[in-house]
């Protein structure tokens, strides 16, 4: 039998291995070399604080005394895994928007950031994890008892209320060194997830042992297992259908309501996937720590004497068979189920303890607030100790109080039944946007009176707080109003009345009240943002400037957020407002995110409030535009099909009218390019046949004449040749017939060959070119010709329909954001706007052709030119005369000269 040396040993050493499994992730943590600590299996085994010391020893004196009922324990959060998904993730998304710290941090800043709510929950919180507290507490005495009673003569002289004090002494300096390292509670706490995940692996493995050992040694394999169950007392216990549906319910709304687990499940969690492997993980693990518990309490029923604590058989079960190392390794599991919580719930309920009630306090008492100098990161950080502190001593004192007489299953219950009085709020604030602030606080005031008065005060026992008198017949002997028996309803068992009577007169309170009351705009369009996260994650806006300086914020982020991180913030702004080296102007939108990152720290109300007080003394300086903000999210809400099939029938109309108006100006164009196209058809062609027939016809014709009708019969072919050529330039280009055949040039030689094509068109000296060449000596690999066909078109065009008295046209060259742009522009008037839309379309003339000639196929044809080469070009406006911009892709450019 292990001496208390041994077993003092034993713990202290188990301790030191989690204290360095904590600080060996903490430091990969700050070394960015998370890998798989933001792994999903890792995440899934954290959620393993549900399993308590309730569920290690607790578990088994449920299943001795209450038989099948135990299962309750782990049906309700199978439930909630299993079939809430869309639930969990929904509270995920929205406290990763909102920044949010706690369960009564999302609930304050659903109901507009309200500090009194949050206080409110805050202190339900704190009272309803005390019992819980207090049973890990007692868990670990009560193991340690059992050592000393098997050897007295080898433990020195103590007591379970001693042992409980060094206990939470222990857990106090574990929770504050690795639980406190960040301020932001929005950062994972690595070591302490990391911690609980081995604690995790621990107890499950020594529950499993300690089943193995009592199925296949003390009994002899499953068969004979299952005959002594069929025997015991337990298949003899009657099942109460009310206590099952009370208990699922409980504990599958304690997954979602405790502090704890809310911490674990949606602060902790890194990545909104890791809910699907948890979803099947946790559900798997819970089974497993409950496969055992019935052949544990059967067998410690038929081995144990008569009279022996059902809680504690996982351990006096091995020591009585003479199993130390396994009663050793019982021990341990246990620990860790212990300790497990209360680390996480201390974690968890002093961040709610600091955010809504001490600094909501500091702010108020100190003058000028959020304004004054002093360090408020240490004021948090000293707060969140201090409630560490406290919230374990509250466990201390409960457990002194309550005298540790009661079953460690019905204080557990105990403190389900005070925790999920949130869930109304809760549940209503994320899908319904009619919830309010008032209706919230009176459905969680309710409820907390009521599970004070029905289950909480009477777990004291008589006379402690409540006197026997009260308890037995009411208060001022009106019987209907007993603790026990409310209106009557004594024949219930007292935590499915205690369930009963707060949960529905929560609920009732909750729904009236947000039906008689109306919202403040800032509550609204929290609402709108929450209930509709997955719509408006991006979007929180409600902000103005006011009169707040950059530096004031600066300060602020620094004394509570740190200098490096503060400076960090402020310098991303600055770069991305392109004010590198300056602090950043202080935008709504920056305001915004400034609170966000505050609220990591402080709480989303307190953040808020702090800067309400900087920004001219108000919380909120922009209550009308919030106020439309609001009324816009309602109409996006309730109207968004209709909404949205309008706004597409009106855009489609507008495409249609638009369209409809580029067709009739298309066919206009249409009509007139044929008129046009059948003219310069037929005049080339009548010039030939009169002179050629005119060559045929006279035979006294002088050689000079014949000389001159040739020419025109000539010129008049090359004139119409060139037009059917452009024509079905147009048609191969149009039907991808073209082909593309690249060659290796300089820019420079490409525009110098398309200008020296140009200059025939223009021999008066009146029209000149700007070009720089220096900035030419880009090296291409493209169609050559076709793009000086382009080139060529363009300076055509320009020579052609410049009307400036001096003709002058730019061309310019730039390699930038991955193209090579040719930008032609002349000194004209340009193009009327009206009609810069249709200048590429092959039907398209803006003016009379027959001053200068052509079809008015040239831009359309340049068009399908640059698309067959990988480009575009583009109409430039606001030029101050016509401008073009010809672009080519950087993988045709081999290099710049």
């Amino acid at each position: 039998m292990f001496g208390f040396n041994v077993l003092l040993e034993a713990c202290l050493a188990y301790v030191a291995l989690l204290f360095v499994v904590a600080f060996w992730a903490e430091r990969r943590a700050k070394a960015g070399r998370v890998g798989w600590l933001r792994s999903p299996l890792v995440y899934t085994l954290s959620l393993s604080v549900y399993c308590t010391g309730w569920t290690f020893y607790g578990a088994v004196g449920y299943a001795a005394r209450s038989g099948l009922e135990y299962l309750c324990i782990y049906l309700g959060p199978t439930l909630v895994m299993a079939g809430w998904w869309l639930i969990l993730r929904k509270l995920v998304r929205i406290a990763r928007s909102q920044r949010t710290t706690s369960v009564a941090d999302l609930i304050s800043s659903r109901y507009g950031k309200s500090t009194f709510l949050g206080g409110l929950v805050t202190l339900l919180a704190v009272v309803g994890t005390t019992p819980y507290i207090a049973l890990q507490l007692q868990s670990v005495t009560l193991s340690f008892g059992v050592f000393a009673a098997q050897t007295p003569e080898a433990w020195p002289t103590t007591n379970q209320h001693a042992s409980a004090i060094w206990l939470a002494v222990g857990l106090a300096v574990f929770t504050i060194l690795f639980g406190t390292r960040n301020l932001d509670a929005n950062e994972r706490h690595h070591g302490v997830v990391t911690a609980i995940a081995l604690e995790a692996l621990v107890k499950l493995a020594a529950l499993l042992a300690v089943g193995v050992f009592v199925v296949w040694h003390v009994a002899d394999g499953v068969s004979d297992m299952a005959q002594r169950i069929n025997a015991s007392p337990i298949a003899e216990v009657k099942t109460d259908g009310s206590r099952w549906l009370a208990l699922t319910f409980l504990s599958g709304a304690a997954l979602l309501c405790l502090p704890r687990m809310f911490q674990v499940l949606v602060v902790e969690n890194d990545d909104e996937r890791h809910l699907a492997t948890a979803s099947w993980a946790f559900p798997l693990y819970l089974a497993l720590m409950s496969l055992f518990v019935v052949p544990i309490a059967v067998m410690g029923l038929e081995v144990l004497p008569n009279g022996s604590n059902p809680d504690l058989f996982v351990l006096t079960l091995p020591l009585a068979l003479d199993q130390d190392w396994l009663s050793l390794l019982a021990f341990l599991g246990g620990f860790s189920s212990a300790t497990s919580m209360v680390i996480v719930a201390a974690i968890a309920l002093s961040t709610m303890v600091s955010n809504h009630v001490v600094m909501p306090i500091w702010l108020n008492l100190v003058s000028g607030g959020a304004t004054v100098s002093g360090d408020v990161r240490e004021v948090v950080l000293l707060s969140r100790r201090l409630s560490i502190a406290a919230v374990l001593g509250l466990g201390l004192m409960y457990y002194r109080f309550s005298g540790g007489g009661e079953a460690l299953a019905a204080i557990g219950l105990i403190s389900f039944v005070g925790v999920v009085q949130v869930l109304p709020a809760l549940l209503g604030g994320i899908f319904w946007r009619g919830a309010t602030r008032v209706g919230a606080a009176a459905g969680v005031l309710i409820g907390f009176a009521l599970w004070l008065y029905t289950l909480f005060l009477p777990s004291f026992g008589p006379d402690v707080v409540l006197s026997a008198g009260m308890l037995d017949n009411g208060p001022f002997g009106i019987e209907w109003l007993r603790p026990s028996g409310l209106f009557g309803l004594g024949a219930l068992d007292p935590v499915v009345h205690a369930v009963l009577w707060s949960m529905l007169l929560n609920t009732s309170a909750f729904v009236i009240g947000s039906l008689v009351s109306f919202p403040k705009p800032l509550e609204r369009l929290q609402g709108a943002q929450i209930v509709n996260v997955f719509d408006y994650s991006a979007s929180r806006r409600g902000w103005s400037q006011g009169s707040v300086e950059a530096e004031d914020l600066l300060v602020m982020a620094q004394r509570i957020v740190g200098p490096g991180e503060a400076q960090a913030l402020f310098q991303t702004e600055a770069f991305a407002q392109g004010k590198e080296g300056y602090l950043p102007e202080i935008t709504p939108d920056f305001i915004d995110l400034f609170e966000r990152r505050l609220a990591g720290s402080v709480g989303a109300a307190t953040a808020h409030a702090m800067i309400g007080q900087m920004i001219s003394g108000t919380s909120v300086s922009v209550q009308d535009l919030m106020a439309v903000a609001d009324e816009t999210a309602q109409i996006m809400e309730y109207s968004s099909q209709l909404e949205n099939k309008s706004k597409e029938l009106a855009r489609t109309a507008r495409q249609l009218r638009d369209a409809n108006k580029k067709l009739t100006a298309l066919s206009v164009q249409k009509d007139a390019f044929l008129s046009q196209i059948s003219h310069e058809l037929r005049t080339p062609m009548t010039s030939i046949r009169a002179f050629s027939e005119i060559l045929m016809s006279v035979d006294d014709l002088g050689v000079e004449e014949k000389a001159r009708y040739s020419r025109i019969i000539h010129d008049e072919a090359i004139r119409l040749t060139r037009l059917l050529d452009a024509l079905l330039d147009l048609n191969v280009l149009e039907h991808g017939k073209v082909t593309i055949t690249p060659e290796r040039a300089v820019l420079r030689d490409v525009i110098d060959r398309a200008v020296l094509a140009t200059s025939a068109l223009s021999d008066d000296g009146q029209f000149t070119i700007d070009r720089i060449q220096s900035e030419e000596g880009v090296e291409l690999w493209t169609d050559l010709d076709r793009l000086s066909q382009v080139f060529i078109n363009l300076m055509a065009n320009a020579r052609k329909y410049c009307d400036a008295d001096r003709p002058r046209l730019r061309i310019r060259v730039q390699v930038a954001a991955g193209q090579l742009s040719v930008d032609f522009v002349d000194n004209g008037t340009g193009i009327p706007a009206e009609s810069q839309t249709l200048i590429f379309e092959k039907f398209s003339r803006l003016s009379d052709q027959s001053a200068a000639g052509g079809a008015g196929l040239g831009l359309a044809i340049c068009r399908e030119i640059m698309t067959k080469l990988g480009g575009s070009v583009t109409y430039l406006p606001g030029q101050g005369g016509a401008g073009f911009r010809v672009r080519l892709p950087m993988g045709q450019i081999e290099h710049a000269a």
